[in-house]
């Protein structure tokens, strides 16, 4: 049985801490918000820090996103963006620490997000539950880190985040 409780956490941390609710693009709101708090993390612990960050929130991602489905009575409601931040942090990976780069990431993983090519809208339509929710993102994580590392090293130098 879930309490209240249980799904006013879950919802929160779904949602994280809110960020989800927002009444204009949720998605790009939580990606942006990621990248934000991404900082102090790759500052505090290099890009590791970010990998385990991104790991832990897709492996505390799938059963959270998955009560807060339930408890919202939704199928992958948009509110639910704990999938942007996991696959936002992947995107950074490969990013170094120049804004040229986090800006790349950000805009190749919306963009990969929202298109769903290929795998990322394989997962998107197969997977259900708080797995389907997370891995869409994931997978869209993965592929703009990997256009991130091929691009990378050919971006303009814009300012040092770190």
């Amino acid at each position: 049985m879930v309490t209240t409780f249980g799904k006013f956490a879950s919802v929160t941390l779904a949602t994280c801490l809110g960020i989800g609710r927002s009444p204009i693009a949720p998605g790009t709101v939580g990606s942006a918000a990621a990248a934000i708090v991404a900082i102090p993390i790759v500052s505090l612990g290099g890009l590791g820090a970010l990998g385990i960050a991104a790991a832990l929130a897709t492996v505390v991602g799938i059963p959270v996103a998955s009560a807060a489905e339930r408890a919202m009575n939704r199928k992958d409601p948009g509110s639910i963006v704990i999938d942007e931040v996991a696959g936002q942090w992947l995107a950074l990976l490969p990013a170094g620490v120049d804004l040229s780069g986090w800006i790349l990431a950000f805009l190749a993983f919306r963009l990969f997000d929202v298109w769903k090519p290929g795998p990322v809208g394989w997962a998107d339509r197969r997977l259900g539950g708080g797995l389907g929710i997370m891995m869409d993102d994931v997978i869209a994580g993965i592929l703009a880190a990997g256009l991130v590392a091929v691009a990378e090293p050919y971006l303009p130098s814009i300012v040092r985040l770190i």
